[in-house]
């Protein structure tokens, strides 16, 4: 990303300092899952929610992860890649110290296999559109080849991936739906009792509960992790965490609009707070199979002049995020600074339907889930100021759970959603390719020539400035044909105890930590030491 905010600046120095401190080994840490009152599956290759990559950073590990320091993907599973001339061939040398939690040695095998389980158009798995970068994913996806050209196997640890076009593949290789299972595991057990790479063994899934891991002494990171237990506790409400974070149940809990608000104002909780601009859009995505009206861009735009955007992240988001302007949110190095977001204009709004034929208004239902951000809450706040332009609006409650498989379907009129919108701008982009499945993450079904022709111009582009203007382009496009409504672009707010060291700004997702970096100081309560 080009920036950071000056909260996350601040908050990145809170995270080296506790770095700089001697880790204790040792003790247990209750981290909570926010995002929804279960966990619908242990098979994170299946599952899109980051309610279901908490036990991903627990268990599982991808050829890359997330740098959240320097802000960028870096090498997991590998030791090095080399890199042929024209920059489409990447040779890795494997980790030869790396074991699954069954015993079983990493090899190159393993990801071979986890790339064609997800890659199999057939198994419909949200990790596939990040795959699509491998030569020949999308004729193996769609049954035309058995196997996929661009994987290339050399011996046990060493393996060649052949891209389609130029670019960094550790954008969507360090992904959660792309973790690598071990070859040797029925992944039926994966949903039920997972084995992975990662720093901690599943021990035990509590449904409506928690997920319990503890510490794998065979992790390839010596020395490493150094807590003996993590407990992931499914935590739905804010005022359930509010209540657990000041009685001192849970380590570390993300903060909600009102809280972030009473936590600034707590003389005793203001200065163990982490915060970060995360690369996430909050939206109201429009079904242009589903509703007639959506297919007219000016229906659209009017959606967008209808809604008092800024009164509702005042009012109800309580300043806890930003503006947004467009798909790409700040931090992105395709966002345009001279980007205006769209004015309230209940007038233009209004024009806009008349001369779209839509004079009368008409309806659609928007899928939401309870979230107090992005789901019901929001829903109700625009209701009158659509209404207003002659547009009726009803809610369609889901639980969090289940948006992104209704979402993926395409079983809905609207939804209202935070997705993931970084920090790749190239991968980001692809959302709105007329190539992109929906059930991979095009979820509108949005189609326009145009636009494809701006976004291919992109991926053929080897010049990383030249690539970065036309990615710019490309966001400006769909700001303008506007898929959505622009909400905000989400600020990240985490409260966590005194004892508790190792966190890190993450920007694409606060609450995913590197629980191996984690540990907790002597001042802990006793039940956690």
């Amino acid at each position: 990303m080009k920036s950071l905010s000056l909260a996350a600046m601040l908050s990145l120095g809170v995270a080296s300092a506790a770095l700089a401190q001697e880790p204790r080994h040792g003790g247990t840490f209750n981290f909570t899952a926010p995002y929804g009152s279960s966990f619908s599956t242990l098979d994170t290759q299946a599952s899109p929610n980051i309610q279901e990559h908490f036990l991903t950073f627990a268990i599982h590990r991808s050829l890359y992860s997330w740098d959240s320091i320097g802000n960028k993907p870096v090498l997991e599973l590998a030791d090095s890649v080399d890199v042929s001339d024209d920059g489409l061939t990447y040779t890795y040398h494997l980790k030869k110290n790396a074991v699954f939690h069954n015993d079983k040695p990493f090899t190159a095998d393993d990801i071979i296999f986890s790339y064609k389980r997800i890659g199999l158009g057939s198994n419909a798995l949200p990790g596939a559109s990040y795959l699509n970068i491998i030569k020949g994913m999308a004729e193996y996806n769609s049954g035309a080849a058995p196997e996929i050209e661009g994987l290339k196997k050399i011996d046990d640890h060493t393996l060649a991936i052949t891209l389609s076009a130029a670019g960094n593949p550790g954008y969507n290789l360090m992904e959660a739906t792309t973790s690598i299972y071990p070859s040797n595991v029925d992944v039926a057990q994966q949903a039920i009792k997972p084995v992975g790479l990662g720093a901690f063994v599943f021990k035990e899934h509590v449904p409506g509960s928690q997920i319990v891991v503890e510490k794998f002494d065979k992790y390839y990171e010596e020395g490493k992790p150094y807590l003996d237990r993590v407990n992931i506790i499914v935590m739905a409400e804010g005022s359930a965490r509010d209540v657990a974070f000041r009685n001192k149940e849970i380590d570390a809990s993300i903060l909600g609009p009102v809280q972030y608000s009473e936590y600034q104002a707590d003389p005793a909780l203001k200065d163990h707070i982490l915060e970060v601009a995360e690369t996430f859009t909050r939206n109201i995505g429009f079904s242009q199979t589903q509703v007639e009206a959506f297919k007219d861009k000016r229906v659209r735009q009017a959606v967008n002049y209808a809604i008092n955007s800024d009164l509702i992240i005042q009012k109800l988001v309580k300043n806890k995020a930003v503006r947004a302007v467009g798909w790409l949110p700040v931090g992105s190095p395709a966002f345009d600074d001279s980007a205006k977001p769209y004015p309230y204009d209940p007038e233009k709004a209004k024009a806009l339907l008349k001369e779209a034929g839509y004079e009368n208004g008409f309806e659609f239902e928007v899928t939401a889930t309870p979230n107090e951000s992005w789901g019901v809450p929001i829903v109700e706040a625009i209701l009158p100021m659509l209404k207003q332009v002659g547009i009726t609006v009803r809610p369609r409650p889901v639980e969090s759970a289940a948006l992104g498989g209704t979402v993926s379907s395409g079983n809905f009129q609207a939804y209202i959603w935070s997705n993931l919108t970084g920090p790749d701008p190239l991968t980001v982009m692809r959302c709105f390719w007329s190539k992109t499945a929906q059930s991979a993450c095009n979820y509108t079904n949005y189609s326009n020539p145009e636009y494809d022709k701006i976004y291919e111009a992109a991926r053929a582009e080897k010049d990383p400035a030249k690539q970065t203007e036309l990615l710019k382009q490309a966001n400006n496009f769909i700001q303008e044909e506007a898929p959505v409504w622009f909400f905000n672009y989400n600020k990240a707010v985490m409260a966590y105890q005194p004892w508790v060291h190792g966190l890190v700004p993450n920007a694409t997702e606060l609450a995913l930590q590197p629980y191996e970096d984690v540990w907790i100081d002597d001042t802990a309560p006793a039940s956690r030491k």
